[in-house]
């Protein structure tokens, strides 16, 4: 009786500290009454409601964190998981029109790379042997450094598109292939987000990123007869499943009389 006396006084006086305002029911009264007894819990005194506390913070992040993985759990069970495999740029080669691309990119790779490496070739080779030559006579006073400066700017950057003209004749190939292919894209990619709103999947896949095994839908399939398309590589058309199977039509007449059992 003596505890319980002792531990009413100190949760009046704990009451009379806090700011009267932050009890407004019977509710809270009850709620400090379980705080005090349950002190021990706390890392402080100072750990009553209305004091942003350790507690309390862990408290609420507890309390969220489990509502959030309730809210995940419910939506999962809720839905169907939809899988599709698809890779937009796969199926932009796919096309009949990117052979055009192709024969164009060719020709470009002929006419225009090489004529820019043997340029490149050439002009390093002059612009050397004005470096060699202006050399000596710079040396000597005999022409002006701020020429002789530019020659050498020149040359350092002939030098490296030859060092580098692989990587550079890539991008510039790359650049050429994606302007020539833009209108293809854009063709896919609408039928593409046609499927999807349509099918609803949950998750694609690109083709060679999971094993085979479970169901999936070939989204190839389906974006192919948005576009009209009436034929697809063979080693596209197996990926998966056919999201919208045709469902075969029967020409046999039902019987007319019921058979005899």
């Amino acid at each position: 009786m003596a505890d319980q006396a002792a531990l009413h006084e100190e949760f009046e006086a704990e009451v009379k500290r806090v700011s009267p305002k932050k009890i407004t029911s019977k509710a809270n009264h009850n709620f400090y009454w379980f705080l005090l007894i349950n002190k021990s819990y706390f890392h402080s005194p100072e750990s009553i409601p209305g004091i942003n506390t350790l507690f309390m913070k862990k408290t609420i992040f507890l309390v969220f964190c489990f509502c959030f993985l309730m809210l995940i759990t419910h939506n999962a069970n809720s839905q169907t998981l939809k899988v599709g495999v698809f890779d937009l740029e796969v199926m932009v080669q796919a096309m009949p029109a990117y052979r055009v691309v192709d024969s164009l990119m060719a020709f470009y790779d002929r006419d225009t790379l090489d004529a820019l490496r043997a340029y490149n070739e050439t002009e390093y080779k002059r612009l050397d042997s004005i470096f060699r030559a202006d050399s000596a006579a710079v040396a000597n006073g005999q022409k002006p450094k701020a020429v002789y400066d530019i020659i050498v700017n020149d040359r350092q950057k002939a030098m490296i598109n030859i060092l580098y003209w692989q990587q550079i004749a890539q991008n510039k190939s790359n650049e050429k292939r994606a302007a020539l292919s833009q209108n293809l894209f854009k063709q896919v990619s609408d039928a593409y987000k046609k499927v999807l709103a349509r099918k609803k999947y949950t998750l694609i896949l690109k083709p060679n990123t999971y094993e085979a095994g479970f169901a999936i839908d070939n989204v190839f399939i389906a974006v192919a007869r948005e576009l009209k398309l009436n034929e697809l590589p063979q080693e596209l058309i197996f990926l998966g499943n056919d999201p919208d199977p045709v469902k075969p039509t029967s020409t046999q007449k039902p019987p007319a009389t019921k058979p005899k059992s």
